[in-house]
């Protein structure tokens, strides 16, 4: 190969017994017996035993006796069969080993804060001295299935005529459901440019612009709290096509998907993925992400209860419930409630079934006939209520359901289940503002015919946006668009923009779309998220070569930091201290 090594460690074999080699890497252990000295060493393709006999070699058994776990180390000598007794059938390498004739240390490892086959390391720990985390099989296994994913989603794509193209990261700000991370320009004290939460605007441009089928891994940043699944910056696959059905836009996302399961030799997924309208998908799962794996379906009881003599049920707006498959205790009955307050439930009513079939509840004597005769369910359930408004009553019991899916074992492991999420509401009502929001951005087009719910009436009006769901995760977005200005400019003052603010914020691409914009949609999918899940992952950091804590610090550079005052005048910036103790 070059100077420094003939083949990477794990890729010697016993086809190279008698040759002379020379390999590289780190020294993941070191055994000294007395006189032998055993050295396991590792690259990023696997690790192969070093045998170093000071009778053989005695100048490179000095050597030996220096090193210490994670030094560098350059070896040369000959390939030759481990001992019957000494065979590794674990290792790909396990029936060799390199007698060694010379042993450099190219460079000395401190002290580690930890041994990378350590068990349990603390995260704060791990994400501190994240290049020796880095080295751990876990991530590299991890770090090279993504690029691995991401060549394999690249070559999908050019193979279906779409056109890689780039579009800025130092943009304007626009709405789009997190706040912005906002850059000040030197040159132009006061201003700011916005990093794109997606380069939607320009993707839709593109359309215009006579593009026809575009694409990017493009880099996204959002300033919103980090959770398992998300982080500050994130790259996503995205996508825009010029005259589209939303029957095109699946299958060309279908089959990006599949194309990663391919590259990574796994069984992909059949196609077509099912299609599950968001209303049936609120009423039987309580959740806009479902985990298909498992049943556990939500029923309706509203009707079957209009007129109970149980106050809670007549009372309520939505009467909804779930029959779990087992006999709860008082205890388990407890923690549940809990759970469900916790999502906004005031209590959990409940009927529990016993072996024999007999009712169980403190409800059960205000239940008529008729309302038992609906709720009836073999020995050994136990059936659980939620009433109240119907958003509410969809959050308690959607996760209701996936708390005991998991925690009951529901949940088929073995399956993959995707699924499209179609037809959501145009618009959502945001309470603690008085005001309607967007569903997904607002320039998602709607259903033919619904143009004149946006003003007489926005809860009715169905979108033409689209999630894709795998095992209960949201994977991405994308919508048909709107391409007509008239109708963009009723949506924004739907959301309760003036007429000047949306001159002032979207006078650029009204008049783009004054320039005869073709009809479009697309998608953007979450690429960390899909090889987070390809991975095994539960965590998006794990995919993630450098990422932020929960906190949205990097621990290993110690950003982020303060500026130096000079630095912040230069860029017309103060930052003042609140009442509060904090700065803005």
């Amino acid at each position: 190969m070059n100077e420094w090594r003939d083949l990477h460690c794990g890729e010697v074999r016993a086809e190279h017994v008698g040759k002379r080699l020379k390999v590289a890497g780190w020294a993941a252990r070191r055994r000294d017996h007395g006189g032998l000295v055993f050295i396991d060493l590792r690259d990023h393709t696997g690790i192969v035993q070093l045998v170093v006999n000071p009778e053989r070699a005695p100048e490179a058994a000095e050597v030996a006796h220096e090193v210490r776990n994670e030094f560098v180390l350059r070896a040369e000598g000959e390939v030759v069969h481990r001992a019957p007794d000494a065979v590794n059938p674990n290792l790909p390498t396990g029936e060799v080993e390199l007698q060694v004739d010379a042993l450099e240390i190219l460079s000395r490892s401190e002290p580690l804060p930890f041994q990378l086959d350590e068990e349990n390391v603390e995260e704060s720990t791990r994400l501190r001295y994240r290049y020796l985390d880095l080295r751990r099989d876990r991530m590299q296994r991890n770090l090279r299935l993504s690029a691995t994913v991401i060549a394999a989603i690249r070559r999908f794509m050019d193979s279906r005529g779409f056109v890689d193209v780039w579009t800025p990261n130092l943009t304007k700000a626009t709405p789009e459901g997190a706040r912005d991370f906002l850059v000040p320009v030197r040159l132009q004290r006061g201003k700011f440019f916005a990093l794109p939460q997606s380069p939607q605007l320009f993707k839709q441009i593109l359309m215009v612009a006579g593009f026809d089928r575009y694409y990017q891994i493009a880099l996204c940043f959002r300033d919103e709290d980090l959770r398992a699944d998300r982080q500050f910056e994130f790259r996503q696959l995205d996508l825009e096509l010029a005259f589209p059905s939303r029957e095109e836009i699946f299958e060309i996302l279908e089959g990006a998907v599949v194309a990663s399961f391919e590259a990574l030799s796994r069984e992909p997924p059949s196609t077509p993925f099912r299609r599950l309208p968001y209303g049936e998908a609120m009423l039987r799962f309580g959740s806009d992400k479902p985990d298909l794996r498992f049943g556990l379906e939500i029923e309706d009881a509203t009707e079957v209860t209009r007129g109970s003599e149980f106050g809670v049920f007549a009372n309520a707006p939505v009467v909804r419930f779930l029959r779990v498959p087992k006999e709860l205790s008082r205890a388990e009955l407890q923690r549940l409630e809990d759970f469900a307050k916790e999502w906004g439930a005031n209590g959990l009513a409940y009927l529990v079934y016993d072996e024999a079939g007999e009712v169980r509840s403190p409800i059960a004597k205000f239940l008529s006939e008729r309302e038992l005769e609906a709720f009836r369910s073999e020995p050994g359930t136990t059936v659980l209520f939620a009433a109240g408004e119907r958003p509410v009553v969809e959050r308690v019991l959607g996760a209701l359901r996936s708390h005991l899916g998991a925690e009951l074992g529901l949940i088929d492991e073995t399956r993959d289940e995707f699924a499209w999420i179609v037809d959501f509401p145009l618009f959502e009502w945001k309470e603690d503002e008085q005001r309607w929001t967007f569903s997904h951005h607002p320039f998602t087009g709607m259903l033919p015919g619904h143009e004149d719910l946006i003003e007489t009436d926005p809860a009715a009006a169905v979108s033409l946006a689209y999630d894709l769901v795998w095992n209960g995760w949201e994977l991405g977005s994308g919508s048909i668009r709107i391409h007509r200005p008239e109708l963009q400019r009723r949506v924004l003052r739907a959301l309760g923009l003036s007429d000047k603010e949306i001159d002032q914020k979207f006078g650029f691409l009204l008049e783009v779309m004054r320039m005869g914009p073709p009809p479009h949609g697309g998608f953007a999918l979450g690429i960390e998220r899909f090889v987070m899940l390809l991975a095994g992952e539960s965590n998006i950091r794990e995919v993630v070569a450098f990422p932020k804590t929960a906190t949205g610090s990097e621990p290993m550079t110690g950003a982020p930091t303060e500026i130096e005052e000079e630095v912040l005048a230069e860029l017309g910036i103060r930052v003042v201290a609140t009442d509060y103790g904090l700065c803005r």
